[in-house]
């Protein structure tokens, strides 16, 4: 009985400590984010309420990829806490090892990466699409930060030629385009015009266009309110080929797997965020071990602050081995599964044998 309540008393702390990291994080983030929204939109009728909102459906894609280190520093914050107050020596001397007052946290870690794999994820690629309708309605074409570094690029062939679509910037998962330009082909490969327009949006056999210009060779451009552009493309491979792997929910991810594969597109990228957030879970616990191995020492043997910089230097270092596995796996020189479990099996190893160096010697 002691046991079961003395591991809900350090599980409480561990999430109260995770969860204030958190709320500090977003609080933080959209509050910057509000202050660059504000500059963007001087000169333009908008209500500081409508532009506080904006910010509030950006900012959770963003806090999703620092979970981990909110539980990271979290996790130190929490042991550095009992340490300081001598409740782990307490602990100790009933009979208590570290093992034993690290597992609450680690079973809290799993379920925080549950919660956040399950259930966050899906609120925060809904909330992004959700923030660049309302950041195309705020700002229209002048909305950078929807905008791609190099675009994104489709090719469609229909009975009227060949047409290549270049977008600037893709919403609802690629049913609707801004910043348009279209390169079109008659049906034996010679070039008939160039088309810019302001939005695309993907109806039945057709893309609309609206606030069209065309240009041809042999004469002047010509305006358009209204253009369709006949295409044999499904919504499906429309979103396969306009849908960053972000922005798709956890649950729909097999579904696009599938839809890719078929249509004989590449899943890497697919895989890649699939595979990653089957390892969230584990990937949180991976940094309770690290927090754990670096905020046990009492504070009367001193060299806590090094060991704390060494902590977040660890979770540093693991945040660089998982930005280079993601970049192999892009570039198809890592297998996505090997991508995404290679800095969980890193982590958790080194933070095991720093705790089992220090523990048992």
């Amino acid at each position: 009985m002691v046991i079961n309540t003395l591991g809900r008393y350090f599980a409480a702390r561990f999430i109260t400590a995770s969860l204030g990291v958190f709320l500090g994080l977003f609080v933080l983030l959209v509050f910057v984010d509000y202050i660059d929204l504000l500059r963007r939109a001087g000169g333009l009728d908008v209500s500081a309420f409508t532009i506080a909102k904006t910010s509030f459906f950006r900012v959770p894609q963003l806090l999703e990829r620092l979970q981990p280190f909110c539980v990271l520093i979290g996790g130190m914050t929490c042991y550095l806490a009992l340490s300081r107050s001598l409740e782990l020596v307490v602990a100790r001397a009933a009979g208590l090892s570290a093992w034993q007052f690290i597992s609450p946290a680690l079973w809290s870690a799993l379920a925080l990466g549950v919660f956040a794999s399950a259930v966050f994820n899906p609120m925060s690629a809904h909330m992004q699409e959700r923030a660049k309708q309302m950041e195309a309605e705020l700002f229209g074409d002048k909305s950078g930060g929807l905008q791609d570094a190099n675009g994104f690029w489709m090719n469609q062939v229909s009975p009227e030629g060949q047409s290549i679509i270049n977008a600037a910037r893709s919403q609802q998962q690629g049913a609707v385009l801004s910043g348009i330009t279209v390169f079109r082909f008659a049906p034996d490969f010679s070039f008939r015009e160039r088309i810019e327009a302001r939005e695309a949006v993907l109806e039945p056999g057709y893309w609309l266009l609206k606030s069209v210009r065309r240009y041809t060779m042999d004469s002047a451009p010509v305006d358009q309110d209204t253009l369709k552009l006949s295409t044999s493309l499904t919504p499906a491979q429309v979103r396969n080929s306009f849908a960053t792997p972000e922005s798709v929910s956890f649950w729909q991810l097999p579904s696009y797997i599938r839809s890719s594969e078929s249509s004989g597109f590449a899943t890497s990228g697919y895989r890649l965020q699939y595979h990653k957030l089957l390892a969230k879970p584990f990937l949180l616990a991976a940094m309770v071990m690290l927090a754990a191995s670096v905020s046990l020492r009492f504070f009367r043997f001193g060299g806590v602050q090094k060991m704390v910089l060494s902590g977040v230097g660890a979770g540093f270092l693991l945040y660089i081995l998982s930005k280079v596995t993601e970049d192999l796996s892009k570039a198809e020189l890592m297998h996505p599964l090997a991508a995404a479990w290679l800095p969980v099996c890193v982590g958790g190893l080194a933070g095991f044998l720093a705790l089992l160096y220090q523990e048992d010697g």
